[in-house]
C-alpha cells in the first residue's frame, strides 16, 4: 500500500522557519518519482511551492517562494523535506507532498502551516 505522511508543520512566528517532512511507504523504486509540495490556503486553490526530480534531483521553486524554501530528497530513507525560511503570515497554508511517475500520482494527507503572532 502506498503512502505519504507529511510532518514538520505547527505554529511559528512571522520570520521563523519550519522543515516539513514526507516520508514515503509502499513505492517500489521511490526513486524513480518526481516529487513535489504543493499548498491550499483557506478559500484558495492548491497551488505548487516546489518540484525535485527523480535523477539528478533538479529542482523548481513557484516564484514567491524561492529563495525562502529548498526542496530535497533523501532516496535512501524515501524522504522528501522542505526546509522554509523567512515565512510569511500568507504562507499560512496545509502543505500537501505529491509523487508522480509517469501516469501514477499519490498525495499525502497534509501537515497544517500557521505563521502568526
Amino acid at each position: 500500500q502506498v503512502q505519504l505522511v507529511e510532518s514538520g508543520g505547527g505554529l511559528v512566528q512571522p520570520g521563523g522557519s519550519l522543515r516539513l517532512s514526507c516520508a514515503a511507504s509502499g513505492f517500489t523504486s521511490f526513486s524513480s518519482y518526481v516529487m513535489s509540495w504543493y499548498r491550499q490556503a483557506p478559500g484558495k486553490e492548491r497551488e505548487l511551492v516546489a518540484t525535485i526530480t527523480s535523477v539528478g534531483g533538479t529542482t523548481n521553486y513557484a516564484d514567491s517562494m524561492k529563495g525562502r524554501f529548498t526542496i530535497s530528497r533523501d532516496n535512501a530513507k524515501k524522504t522528501v523535506y522542505l526546509q522554509m525560511n523567512s515565512l510569511k503570515p500568507e504562507d499560512t497554508a496545509v502543505y500537501y507532498c505529491k509523487a508522480v511517475r509517469f501516469t501514477n500520482s499519490y498525495w499525502g494527507q497534509g501537515t497544517q502551516v500557521t505563521v502568526s503572532s
